[in-house]
């Protein structure tokens, strides 16, 4: 398996130590968006290469590293690493890589600006936590305390909703302080803020530092839903085959990473050197998933909604050109 950054240096990395996996090897078939057309027709017999795009120490986002373990022998998977979601899209919209895991909320907002972007599956849901100082025992206790959030982010949503569900005026009765995910845990750790919201790993570091989980994150419309597989619409109509293989194995992984923790928690210390401890707790807070039914759906509508009214997106995204479920529903019946 190869995996590069955006800067497209490239090198090797050890593959994965996992479990027989031979019942669910998938056939990985077609032209990668990225490969000549001088190669199609040469009948060259060579492994074919598909990229992929995903979040550099991400719980959430590791499936990919998994797609090699569970495809046919001859397919090359490159891994993009990038720092943000947003990176993600638009290197899908650009032609840069092929598929991307990435956050729901970017997909929706590469919609609402009409860009060619469309969700195929889902990947994982959960990955957020609101954490608090062991003095904060209430969501009542938050209020005049300082707490982190990301703006622009799914996040700012999730806390928004949930303050105020608990009665807590988000713009009086606390104080916000606008951060990047990156900086969280550590403005935590240093007392800057009081409680947080955020995504994984940094809710765990703080966990392990002696924070506690104040209340979920999860209960609003959008629910759990968080990470997808997406890809270009343009690639869907020239290659649907590519794509209907892609989300096969997409769905092989992501099982094999809900069945088999203990190579999800072992390959993100192999890959991204994480504390083991860190990667334990974060996993207890991630559902792995492929599948796009009615309920998922419903939560993505919500999504949508709840960007246009927090100004994250401009416009109103018409739910049919945010997803083609019609590949996840040919993976079902397989």
């Amino acid at each position: 398996m190869t995996f590069r950054t955006p800067s497209r240096t490239s090198f090797r990395t050890p593959s994965l130590a996992v479990a027989s996996l031979a019942a669910a090897a998938l056939v990985l078939t077609g032209c990668s968006a990225a490969s000549s057309s001088a190669d199609s027709e040469s009948g060259d017999g060579g492994g074919q290469s598909v990229t992929i795009g995903t979040l550099r120490a991400q719980p959430h986002l590791f499936s990919p590293f998994f797609y090699e373990e569970v495809a046919e022998e001859g397919i090359d998977v490159e891994i993009v690493l990038f720092d943000t979601s947003s990176d993600i899209k638009n290197a899908i919209v650009s032609g840069s890589v092929d598929f991307g895991v990435t956050g729901a909320a970017s997909v929706i907002a590469g919609v609402a600006e009409k860009q060619d972007v469309r969700i195929v599956a889902s990947a994982a849901d959960g990955g957020t936590r609101i954490v608090a100082t062991e003095d904060i025992e209430t969501p009542d206790d938050l209020k005049g305390a300082k707490v982190g959030f990301p703006m622009g982010a799914t996040q700012e949503i999730l806390l928004k909703r949930t303050l105020e569900a608990q009665g807590i005026d988000p713009a009086s009765d606390v104080e916000l302080v606008n951060l990047p995910f990156a900086d969280m845990a550590t403005a935590f750790a240093s007392g800057q803020i009081d409680a947080f919201i955020s995504a994984e790993v940094g809710p765990s570091i703080a966990i392990e530092g002696g924070a506690h989980e104040l209340m979920s994150a999860y209960d609003t419309p959008i629910g759990q839903t968080n990470i997808v597989l997406a890809t270009s619409n343009s690639l869907i109509e020239s290659d649907p085959e590519l794509v209907q293989s892609v989300v096969d194995t997409h769905a092989a992984a992501v099982e094999h990473m809900a069945d088999d923790t203990a190579a999800w928690a072992d390959g993100l210390v192999e890959e991204f050197a994480l504390d083991p401890a860190i990667v334990d707790l974060a996993i207890e807070n991630i559902w792995p998933r492929w599948d796009l039914d009615a309920d998922y759906l419903s939560t993505l509508a919500a999504m949508s909604e709840e960007m246009l009214a927090f100004d994250q997106v401009s416009a109103e995204v018409d739910q049919d050109l945010l997803t083609d479920a019609s590949f996840v529903e040919t993976a079902r019946t397989e």
